[in-house]
């Protein structure tokens, strides 16, 4: 049985820290970033450290009532609103960055006055993790960590031949937004101010301004609930169960995925291809299917509620996952908890996630060189299924141990302690 981490600080003689969230998304029971922000302040929390969290008023009655249901007394919220007149700039998400951005400015003077009581020892900014988007917190008299933040990670020119034209113009607009960041006077005032950058990909790293890299390492935001081990019976059925979880959208790689698949099919026949997700693409993916004439071996299957999703993973062998660019990989990392080699690109969080003990990354040169590596890694693991045995192992363990939210955790808190002043001032 591991020992608590309030335990160990006790045991190491640290005294737990004060420490400030920014955590604009930050809401229970949700994905994306509402789930991060909501996962580390309860998570840091519950070792002990007194967490005060700045979010949304928005997201009060969610957290109030998951608080009443388990309640934490070491985390604290606080909540700050733009007037709602100015709410019509989140409708539709046309100006959610302009929103934000406000967000952060306007909520400055509640986090300088609660450090002002509180005295913290370290201030956090979580969300949104985008580090074109500077955070305040680090103006404030105490050590900053910003981050984990993404935003760098895009799909390389190379890649970019067969999207849509809307897709590329995205991809452009990204392209551009990145490059100003070089030269944002506010995020180099910011990031000026700031103890530790965490950066989810090295992408991102390498769009920071050249001279704040030295402070910055890389730190992906997720992290599992360890899983217990599932033995499961050799099927007897020949080919090679294929999933996919995620939106569909061309920038997830499906456009890639599906010829890869249809590349395995011609070796292996019986093979299967479940696809669990909706997105705007639908109608086309499946378009490019009809015509790849593999229609009949494709499984579409709409959202589902986050359990029958695990189950899913359990039914399936490999989890085939091209996308051009996620600065993490939630699904990535709940298919390794439940012990699925991952086949995915050498970019952004997922080719971050997994490793050569857990999957097999394939390199991302042009569309149709990508798709038949990606089906010759499909191919791999159907004809050789011992090694595939090996990576689900592999996977399995990376999930679990290294990527587990006790592990991270346990990263962000020592971080916490090497930033600390060397005479810190005493508390009141």
């Amino acid at each position: 049985m591991q020992t608590p981490l309030s335990t160990q600080l006790l045991q190491a003689g640290q005294r737990p820290l004060r420490i400030l969230l920014s955590a604009y998304a930050c809401e229970p029971d949700r994905g994306s970033e509402p789930g991060i922000g909501w996962q580390w302040a309860t998570r840091l929390a519950s070792t002990g450290h007194e967490v005060v969290v700045i979010t949304r008023a928005n997201n009060a009655n969610a957290i109030a009532q998951a608080m009443r249901e388990k309640p934490i007394p070491t985390l604290h919220f606080y909540y700050y609103d733009l007037p709602k007149w100015a709410s019509f700039w989140k409708r539709d998400g046309r100006g959610v960055h302009l929103y934000y951005l406000l967000w952060q400015w306007l909520s400055f003077p509640t986090a300088y006055r609660l450090h002002r009581d509180w005295r913290f020892d370290v201030v956090h900014h979580l969300t949104f993790g985008v580090f074109r988007q500077p955070s305040w917190l680090a103006l404030l008299d105490a050590p900053c960590i910003f981050g984990p933040v993404g935003g760098g990670e895009k799909a390389p020119r190379s890649m970019r031949r067969g999207l849509p034209k809307k897709a590329r113009w995205q991809e452009w607009l990204r392209d551009v937004a990145n490059l100003y960041a070089r030269v944002d006077p506010l995020l180099r005032l910011a990031l000026r101010r700031t103890a530790a950058i965490l950066c989810k990909t090295p992408e991102t790293l390498n769009s920071l301004p050249r001279r704040y890299r030295a402070q910055s390492s890389l730190f992906l935001e997720i992290g599992a609930e360890p899983q217990p081990p599932t033995l499961t019976e050799a099927r007897k059925e020949p080919g090679l169960r294929v999933l996919y979880v995620g939106r569909l959208v061309y920038l997830k790689g499906l456009h890639l995925a599906l010829p890869a698949f249809a590349q395995l099919l011609s070796q292996f026949p019986h093979s299967r291809f479940t696809i669990v997700g909706s997105g705007p693409q639908e109608q086309e993916l499946r378009n490019i299917a009809r015509e790849l004439h593999i229609e009949a071996n494709v499984d579409w299957i709409p959202w589902l509620p986050h359990d029958e999703v695990m189950h899913v993973y359990a039914q399936n062998d490999v989890f085939l996952f091209p996308s051009l660019h996620d600065s993490s990989g939630n699904a990535v990392l709940e298919a390794m908890t439940n012990g699925l080699p991952v086949v995915c690109l050498k970019l952004g969080g997922p080719a971050a996630i997994v490793d050569s003990f857990s999957g097999i990354r394939v390199d991302a040169q042009e569309p149709t060189m990508a798709a038949q590596h990606l089906g010759s890694a499909l191919s791999l693991l159907a004809s050789k299924p011992l090694l595939r045995a090996f990576l689900a192992r592999g996977a399995y363990a990376r999930a679990n141990n290294y990527f587990s939210w006790r592990s991270q955790v346990e990263r962000m808190i020592a971080l916490y302690y090497s930033v600390q002043k060397p005479t810190a001032e005493v508390r009141r």
